[in-house]
């Protein structure tokens, strides 16, 4: 069995205007001194990575590696860049800030931008010496999850089909660097939920780079067995974002939340330790499997501040870390037998 890396911290929603969240070197120190060993970098933060240098040079990006106060660089982040490959109508507006400037208002150059962002990404992380690569994978679907009116028929089939289009040559040039594609599923996304990976991994005929970004804070507010999924995925799962969540339902207030806050909401991300993911599990589980990668505190809670998340989260997640045995439990109990006494013991 492997033994799973960690502490790391996703620094996106971390990053702020002041210290020590302004910059690359300050916000690495303040993570340093709260017990973290790595940090995933958000791809869309040029404070903290600019792909195009990343992806152009390794200079550039062994000079990054200097700027991290000895943390390692864990993956990059690309959830915003990838959300942009598939975008519906209805979210144009709203996913316009995601994009640059220069192709706001326009669909399919914004779509052409991500996919050129991406392929920067995988390059660059080829360049830092990573393997893995999170994101999302976009959604043409979302807005006709629950089906009212009827949905015509070959619509999830043409969706996925075009969503496997829109990533193919991503996977095919995410191969050629040794990236893998990890998708975070997530509501919101068209990749949501087993069944939709499974949809989307038929369409792209099984290819080996796309793969999953396990965050079990997801699978709680859908009432998914989040252990049993790593059992079903354990080939596919490369990431790895360790994040709580809780769901308690009402008399008023259910799954799709009745458009309150997040306070007011039945299903809540929680600081970790603070709601219903089973850790001890988690990690029993991807140990078992065989994941070998990063822990990644992301930090998301409507209750409790963010530096006190982060302070708990790297002892939390090491307290979660399994030293896997050199040995069996009862080798001292083993005669050394051979065949000769197995067949007397059989008599045989």
């Amino acid at each position: 069995m492997a033994q799973i890396k960690g502490p790391a911290i996703f620094l996106a929603q971390f990053m702020g205007d002041k210290k020590p969240f302004d910059t690359l070197e300050n916000i690495t120190q303040w993570a340093k001194s709260l017990g973290y060993l790595g940090m995933q970098l958000p791809g869309w933060d040029k404070r903290c990575i600019d792909l195009d240098k990343a992806s152009a040079s390794k200079t550039y990006c062994d000079e990054l590696k200097g700027r991290c106060n000895g943390l390692a660089i864990t993956e990059i982040a690309t959830h915003l860049q990838g959300q942009l490959v598939a975008v519906h109508p209805a979210y144009d507006t709203l996913f316009d800030s995601f994009a640059d400037p220069s192709v706001k208002g326009n669909p399919k150059a914004r779509t052409a931008w991500a996919n050129g962002q991406l392929m920067k990404a995988i390059k660059a992380s080829k360049n830092l010496g990573l393997t893995v690569m999170p994101t999302f994978s976009g959604a043409l679907l979302w807005p006709f999850l629950y089906p009212w009116p009827q949905r015509p028929a070959g619509l999830v089939e043409q969706s996925f089909k075009e969503l496997a289009k829109r990533w193919k040559p991503i996977f095919d040039f995410a191969d050629r660097q040794g990236i893998d594609v990890a998708f975070e599923i997530h509501p919101g996304e068209d990749l949501h939920d087993g069944l939709s990976f499974d949809r989307f991994l038929k369409a792209v005929r099984n290819h080996k780079r796309c793969c999953i970004n396990y965050d079990p804070s997801h699978f709680i507010l859908q009432g998914l067995d989040y252990i049993g999924f790593i059992s079903e995925y354990s080939e596919r799962i490369k990431a790895f974002h360790v994040k709580d969540a809780e769901f308690r339902p009402t008399a008023k207030c259910g799954a799709y939340g009745g458009f309150a806050d997040w306070k007011s909401r039945a299903g809540r991300f929680r600081s970790l330790g603070d709601g219903q993911v089973d850790f001890k599990q988690v990690f029993t589980k991807l140990t078992e499997a065989g994941y070998a990668s990063w822990a990644v505190l992301e930090w998301e809670c409507c209750i409790k501040d963010a530096a006190q998340g982060a302070k708990e989260g790297a002892s939390f997640i090491a307290s979660m870390l399994i030293d896997t045995p050199e040995k069996a439990f009862d080798d001292f109990a083993g005669s050394g037998t051979d065949t000769q006494t197995n067949r007397k013991i059989l008599g045989i």
